[in-house]
């Protein structure tokens, strides 16, 4: 038997470790939250542009209140933005877009065997986008099931000035730090025009607007998980998804079962200064600072976690 090189953990040497992966999981969680709170209340929270907007429950018939109904306690920016819940509606599957290679496909070459995810951002997003693609990704992680085996996940940019470029290099990112073999198979990048974008927001729900002063698009946040056949089967709002939701829903979609409907809590993607009334650079400078923040506190407490181990273990 091999000499055993190094120091042997014990049993109780490997909880501490489970333990403490546990925990800083779970301070990363919440460090990202206060962010994130931080954030929206800075922004004077619900009657900003960047924040949760009035909880938008569903009546006993369960049809969804629409985003004009919303319009009085929102800014006039934002009347009209939202997701609108349109379970069980089909999208146009013969639609074209460009994948990540410049070729032009159509939406129903992603349908067919396997459910979807359905994540629309627009690439050049200098705020929420980035945070929900994100949310995203954590998302999968944690689900057993892979990308491009038992389900594909399609984020399609609704900036009809974004290319093939830029999705090609997101995919890398988010491929590469999912580290799944076979996901570049299963995880599409798409661009399209003007037409075939509007077809595809509309089936699903989505609502967004060009603020051309910001040079922004004024949008929700949120995913949606398709059928195999391309049917709308279920909503997930912000930029955090329950993993174990999301399975549920994953699992469901893929029988062609439909969902039921959700309360809404939107996270709008824009620009407002709450102090002026006028939509300005606040915001990013405040997710900038925020963002910050948050580095620096992840840092620091990895930095004091990793120098407490050790001498945790010589007192033992």
């Amino acid at each position: 038997m091999a000499a055993n090189k190094g120091w042997t953990r014990s049993p109780l040497e490997g909880r501490d470790e489970v333990r403490g992966i546990a925990w800083r999981r779970w301070i990363v969680l919440l460090l990202g939250l206060l962010a994130l709170n931080g954030t929206a209340r800075a922004c004077g929270g619900n009657s900003t542009g960047f924040g949760l907007s009035a909880l938008r429950p569903f009546d006993t018939s369960g049809v969804s209140t629409t985003p004009s109904e919303n319009a009085k306690a929102l800014p006039p920016l934002l009347e009209g933005i939202g997701i609108d819940q349109k379970l069980n509606e089909q999208v146009p599957l013969e639609i074209p877009f460009r994948d990540e290679t410049g070729k032009t496909v159509r939406l129903g070459d992603f349908f067919g065997t396997r459910p979807v995810i359905l994540s629309l951002v627009y690439f050049d997003c200098p705020m929420l986008c980035t945070m929900a693609e994100n949310g995203l990704l954590h998302s999968l992680q944690e689900i057993k099931f892979n990308v491009g085996n038992q389900f594909d996940v399609l984020t399609v940019s609704f900036d009809p000035h974004d290319n093939a470029e830029i999705a090609a290099a997101k995919k890398a990112v988010y491929v590469g730090l999912y580290g799944r073999k076979g996901a570049e198979r299963g995880w599409h990048f798409l661009t399209g025009d003007e037409a075939s974008i509007q077809q595809l927001t509309r089936a699903v729900g989505f609502h967004y607007r060009y603020d051309a002063q910001a040079k922004q698009f004024v949008h929700a946040t949120g995913i949606m998980v398709l059928t195999p056949k391309g049917k709308v089967a279920r909503y997930f709002y912000g930029i955090l998804y329950p993993s174990r939701d999301l399975r549920l829903g994953l699992v469901e979609a893929s029988a062609n079962k439909i969902g039921s409907p959700v309360d809404e809590v939107l996270l709008f993607c824009c620009r407002y200064d709450p102090a002026t009334g006028k939509y300005g650079v606040i915001i990013s400078r405040i997710i900038q600072i925020s963002g910050l923040i948050t580095v620096l506190s992840i840092a620091g407490l990895m930095l004091a976690l990793s120098r407490s181990r050790p001498a945790a273990a010589g007192g033992l």
